[in-house]
């Protein structure tokens, strides 16, 4: 403003052609603009300032404990910082605080490298998705089928995961040349056709980067470092090497029940263009910069990676190429998570608002993408609740909810009064009952915060409901009674003992099932322990979340694994201690 008033009094000087009347009636003016703009500007100010708070609050609720392992992350908005955060140590060894300039394995947000990677290559004219990956690797065994460079990129290629291929511990500290890593599992019978499933594989990613090498003729390290990080000044990202000096670099941690220790060992040439790539958290930004301002490939080209795929059959999946469909609370953007050895990483990007979030974890004990999550909601104004918003309401206010609700997916709720809160259970095969909390009469929340029910009534009286998870459903009240709740069985000590040990259920991700005083309980990495009740011997389910477990035996009657059934998957964990 003091421009503006310093224009006016050199004009009005060097012409004197206006009354003194006048003067006075523009200068007043000229105030009242610079107090409106004045006023603006601590509006701005003071909202930024709520904002910081609100994130602060966010991360403080995830990480209490600043001397253990922590996270760097970042919020920004139109391409630009508005929050940033170094949580937790870098080191525990030397109580080394982390810094926003600490760099991290991205884990699997690797694969929107390689992907952006092939689209510039299917831009250049050098490949089509539609090319048969034999065309590049001829000796590939494609059992008869024919898998195409899309079906790497979308998960759909039948080819099975090498990381779920013996025991990844043990494996995973094996040096391998890529054309070893390759043959490591490309014998493997396939999963499913090409096209017919959608299964997340870390061998898909692997050959794509085996593909950016006979094209481009150069390593896959030296390919990203040259295309795309040294193009944008992403100087503090690289190919990770676990034998160079990396300047910043945390140490990476895991927890077991004796606490923090140190992440089980990794060669990098294991996780290859699935996985092996560093950051961060500004180095991150630049790239989805790059990605949002069409740097490295077209918008049209763009669109296909981050809009979801389809199936054979024409069934949609959130998966397009290195990134997933991602909607939060009716906002559109897309995202991808990563988990490795020690690490765990999440970036949101949501696409009308231009707001971008990261967050780099040095332990896979910390679920990063719940803070994303959290953040990136807080950030476009409609944050999730927490239990501090929880308010006292009187049964009888609570009772006119209560009753059977049928939703727009077909799921059926129903809601009901038990030592005076209010419940939900969902039809399902388990009946799993939560707790929803009251934040007013009509709008409740469960536990976590980040799934709410709104209750109301319609012009003839009936009752509805919205359910707000990353979207909305409505339900509405339908005549149905309740069914009954899911019966349990006892087992003996003896018969749960069998069942004790550490199952691998994914990369550096581990379910570890305990016993005591005849009750049995699982804990997966970074999670809460959860009690399970016996269906028969074999047979288990959880009351806390609609989860199925089945334990597998060999033929010497010794277990080897366990099923876990979940929204409709089921996924095999191996025994591994």
């Amino acid at each position: 403003m003091l421009t503006q008033g310093g224009f006016f009094v050199t004009y009005h000087l060097q012409c004197r052609l206006i009354s003194i009347n006048q003067s006075n009636e523009k200068m007043k003016t000229n105030h009242f603009i610079a107090l409106i703009a004045f006023s603006f500007l601590f509006t701005i100010s003071t909202t930024a300032q709520d904002l910081t708070k609100q994130f602060d609050a966010i991360v403080s609720q995830y990480y209490t404990n600043t001397e253990a392992p922590g996270a760097t992350i970042l919020v920004a908005k139109n391409g630009k910082p508005i929050y940033k955060k170094a949580i937790g140590k870098s080191s525990l060894e030397l109580n080394v605080d982390m810094t926003t300039e600490n760099v991290f394995m991205l884990a699997s947000i690797t694969k929107q490298f390689t992907a952006v990677s092939i689209l510039m290559l299917e831009e250049q004219g050098k490949l089509s998705l539609n090319d048969p990956i034999t065309k590049f690797i001829p000796d590939y065994p494609t059992h008869g089928k024919t898998i195409t460079v899309h079906h790497l990129l979308n998960h759909t290629s039948g080819i099975k995961s090498y990381t779920g291929i013996g025991n990844l511990l043990e494996v995973a500290r094996k040096d391998f040349t890529l054309d070893e890593l390759i043959d490591y599992f490309k014998n493997e019978p396939m999963d499913f056709d090409p096209g017919e499933a959608y299964q997340y594989n870390n061998s898909g990613y692997v050959l794509l980067g085996k593909i950016i090498e006979i094209i481009s003729g150069d390593t896959y390290e030296n390919y990203i470092e040259k295309n795309i990080f040294e193009p944008i000044n992403m100087h503090s990202s690289r190919y990770g090497n676990n034998r160079e000096l990396v300047k910043n670099r945390v140490e990476a941690y895991e927890e077991d029940p004796s606490g923090f220790v140190n992440a089980s060992y990794l060669s990098m040439t294991l996780p290859h263009a699935a996985g092996a790539l560093t950051s961060t958290i500004d180095d991150m930004l630049k790239w989805q910069n790059a990605l949002t301002n069409n740097t490295f490939i077209k918008a049209s080209t763009l669109e296909k990676a981050i809009n979801g795929s389809t199936l054979n059959d024409g069934e949609h999946i959130t998966y397009g190429y290195g990134l997933a469909e991602f909607n939060l609370k009716g906002s559109k953007g897309y995202t991808h998570s990563g988990g490795i050895f020690g690490t765990s990483t999440n970036g949101i990007y949501l696409i009308e608002e231009d707001i971008y979030v990261i967050g780099l974890s040095n332990c896979s004990c910390n679920d990063i993408g719940t803070v994303t999550q959290n953040l990136a909601a807080a950030a476009i104004g409609k944050p999730y609740p927490t239990m501090k918003d929880v308010v006292n309401i009187a049964e009888d206010k609570l009772k006119q909810w209560v009753g059977a609700y049928e939703f727009e997916d077909g799921a059926v709720r129903h809601i009901f009064i038990k030592d005076g809160t209010l419940k939900s259970m969902r039809e399902s095969e388990t009946n799993t009952v939560f707790e929803i909390f009251p934040l007013s009469e009509n709008h409740f929340m469960f536990e976590e915060g980040n799934i709410e029910y709104k209750f109301s009534k319609t012009a003839n009286g009936k009752r509805q409901a919205l359910f707000i998870a990353d979207t909305e459903n409505v339900g509405k009240e339908v005549n149905k009674p309740m069914p009954a709740a899911r019966k349990e069985i006892k087992l003996t000590n003896a018969v749960l003992q069998h069942y004790v040990g550490t199952y691998q259920l994914g990369p550096n991700f581990n379910v570890d099932i305990t016993v005591k005083d005849n009750q049995i309980f699982a804990q997966a990495t970074g999670q809460g322990q959860f009690e399970l009740y016996a269906d028969n011997a074999t047979n288990f389910f959880a009351k806390v979340a609609d989860i199925k477990i089945r334990f597998n035996k060999d033929d010497n009657d010794n277990v080897e694994s366990f099923t876990i059934f979940q929204s409709g998957q089921e996924n095999v964990a191996k025994k591994i201690d």
